[in-house]
């Protein structure tokens, strides 16, 4: 591009537009020229607190403009698909928050339509460019933790109930992006429980299971009806074991626990009885590593302006939003099927 600056529009400043265009606006790489907005609401937040940027009223303008760099949308998940896909034909780099799309193949679509126009197409899968996260990643790799045996993660809270998409759409893709970066395996298969109490055919809470082909089991329970306030997420080890809490001030603890299988039999090469061998229970100590914490949210929008100006693939890019969106459609599906197991084809 040859340049050192972009300019950028946002469409959509509802439920977390306005987080996105905080972290935006900050940065000197950017200049967000515009903002599309239809609820009045909406529109007097922006130019009460962003008087240089122009309201429009839909994503026409933004498009239209043809010194426009990158767009991006942060609009009701179910206009992503088509919204994403405008961005793109305009010739235009494209930040979508989560999810892509609803169905896979749209996901895939807008995929194959960024690379055959050559234009970034990034998704906000906003706990990948968390510090925590990174730090979990690293004791996986380094084989501080041994062999993975399962993990499972809790995304609760009692807070906004959404009427458009249930709680797997609304909080799962989170953590189902930190579980394919944790593992980087492929998922082999979905399960997957929920109810509607609230709104009929909306799924309040929901538990979903991902198996992959390492035999690792990942378990994902997300809920709008629950007392607390959890973001929680347990790797077990065969060696330690790890909890991620984001909500805590100490977000990673190391745990020197496991049950380790003692050979009395050293000369045998297997266990021909049971006396030949014993659980014992180790219980060692807690380690709580220091992370140098930078809100995520600043991170992956400086990475994705970073992207734009030099023309390189995101971490958290297209094909990652495609293995999300084909999870919880496969959820859904489940969901729709009281648990089956639904497999996951390439």
């Amino acid at each position: 591009m040859g340049k050192n600056k972009i300019n950028i529009g946002q469409v959509g400043c509802g439920n977390w537009g306005p987080n996105l265009l905080r972290n935006f606006y900050k940065l000197q790489e950017v200049n967000v020229k515009y903002v599309a907005e239809k609820d009045k609401s909406r529109v007097d937040y922006v130019k009460k607190n962003y008087s240089d940027i122009e309201v429009v009223d839909g994503i026409g303008p933004i498009l239209d403009d043809n010194n426009i760099d990158a767009v991006i949308i942060a609009t009701p998940a179910e206009l992503h698909y088509s919204q994403t896909k405008q961005v793109l034909e305009a010739g235009k780099d494209c930040f979508v928050e989560k999810p892509l799309a609803m169905k896979t193949d749209k996901a895939q679509e807008l995929v194959n339509m960024s690379l055959s126009k050559k234009k970034i197409l990034m998704v906000g899968h906003t706990f990948l460019y968390n510090a925590a996260v990174h730090k979990l990643k690293e004791e996986i790799q380094n084989g501080n933790l041994g062999e993975i045996y399962y993990l499972y993660s809790q995304r609760l809270n009692l807070g906004r109930i959404r009427s458009d998409i249930n709680a797997l759409w609304n909080f799962a893709p989170h953590d189902i992006s930190i579980c394919l970066y944790l593992m980087d395996c492929e998922p082999c298969w979905v399960s997957a429980i929920g109810a509607s109490y609230i709104q009929n055919m909306i799924e309040d809470v929901v538990f979903l299971t991902i198996g992959f082909a390492n035999n690792v089991i990942a378990n994902i329970h997300v809920s709008w009806l629950d007392p607390n306030k959890t973001r929680k997420m347990t790797v077990v080890g065969s060696k330690r074991m790890i909890v991620y809490d984001d909500v805590s001030e100490y977000k990673i603890k190391i745990y020197d626990k496991g049950i380790d299988k003692l050979n009395m039999n050293q000369s045998l090469n297997g266990y021909s009885s049971f006396g030949e061998f014993q659980l014992i229970h180790r219980a060692g100590d807690l380690l709580i590593p220091k992370i140098d914490f930078i809100e995520p949210l600043s991170v992956e929008t400086k990475h994705f302006t970073s992207c734009v100006l030099k023309k390189i693939r995101p971490d958290s890019d297209g094909e990652n939003g495609v293995a999300v969106t084909q999870i919880i459609e496969a959820g859904e599906k489940s969901l729709s099927q009281k648990g089956k197991r639904v497999e996951l084809f390439k």
